[in-house]
């Protein structure tokens, strides 16, 4: 049996976009044993998926650690092809301590190299479609996502609108004021369900004290029970964050906030068959007022989504 072996850690976002190359992956060696290398965070949540037959921790040693180093070797040996996509320094030198094999990436001397010199300014999706041709895998298939469509343990509203306040703690130009979140949530009119981590829960006490009906989940969800409760969302609004990317991949209508501290043309969400959401932008997220997310929301103007030249329904324009 052929052994293939995929490499990706995280952010959450980049695993979620990193979905269809799993399933294009796993379309081509339907009949291998396919190993993931992922990093702690993931590997529970994965190891449901459908497109892997074993998940391993890279618990990425320093160079110190011989004892780390040596269970690593160990899960870089015996595989037939080996598939990274993580493309990182890290795990570019992983090519020679897995003995060379057929390897897709940039790590020097690969038999299938993404030799465009404009990768890093490609979204990840098309940079992960790309390298993946040049390895003879032409085409991301939409990823079979029923395995993220349980059902949450959690009592959901029959209809809402999931709010996703936060984003990670050491960028927090990348956050919406959480005020403009309570007072959007005031004025939707539909019942709110605001999600994120243990730390967001001062966030949405802060929506609460706006929308005192918004339904707060902070701390509550993992990874699988996250995205069953996106699953039953009637939209998602929130900021540049992981969260936002399970919600997009399911398909969820998406309205995502960027400041000027990252760029939607290389890290936005995107829906299963590549399609952008709706991206409204603001130099200073602060800027951006409640009445444009309102308006994006209701409909009452037309806000276009986010699209570049060559993806679907290309405009090559913001909201």
């Amino acid at each position: 049996m052929m052994r293939v072996l995929v490499i990706r850690h995280g952010a959450l976002g980049d695993v979620v976009l990193s979905f269809p190359a799993f399933a294009a992956i796993r379309a081509a060696h339907m009949d291998a044993e396919i190993t993931l290398l992922t990093t702690a965070p993931f590997a529970g949540f994965l190891s449901r998926a459908p497109w892997f037959d074993r998940v391993k921790v890279d618990t990425r040693p320093a160079v110190h650690d011989l004892l780390g180093l040596f269970r690593l070797l160990r899960q870089l040996r015996g595989f037939d092809m080996v598939y990274d996509l993580q493309t990182s320094g890290r795990s570019s030198r992983y090519f020679r301590l897995a003995g060379s094999p057929r390897w897709s990436g940039i790590a020097r001397g690969c038999a299938y190299p993404h030799a465009n010199p404009g990768r890093d300014a490609m979204h990840t999706r098309e940079r992960i479609e790309e390298q993946l041709a040049m390895a003879g895998i032409p085409r991301l298939p939409p990823p079979d996502l029923a395995w993220l469509r349980g059902e949450p343990v959690i009592a959901l509203p029959d209809r809402f609108t999931a709010l996703v306040p936060g984003a990670a703690p050491h960028r927090p130009a990348k956050r919406w004021p959480t005020g403009h979140f309570g007072a959007l949530a005031a004025r939707i009119g539909a019942p709110c369900v605001i999600l994120g981590g243990k730390s967001e829960a001062a966030l949405a006490a802060e929506i609460r004290a706006i929308a005192p009906d918004a339904v707060d989940l902070t701390g509550r969800t993992g990874l699988g029970e996250l995205a069953a409760v996106f699953a039953r969302a009637d939209l998602a609004i929130g900021n540049d964050t992981g969260p936002m990317h399970l919600a997009a991949t399911l398909g969820v209508p998406s309205i995502v906030l960027f400041g000027a501290d990252s760029d939607p043309a290389l890290t936005a969400p995107r829906y299963p068959d590549g399609a952008w959401p709706t991206v409204l932008r603001a130099a200073n997220l602060a800027d951006l007022p409640v009445d444009r997310v309102a308006d994006a929301v209701s409909g009452r103007h037309n806000h276009p989504s986010f699209t570049l030249q060559g993806a679907k329904n290309a405009g090559d324009h913001f909201a």
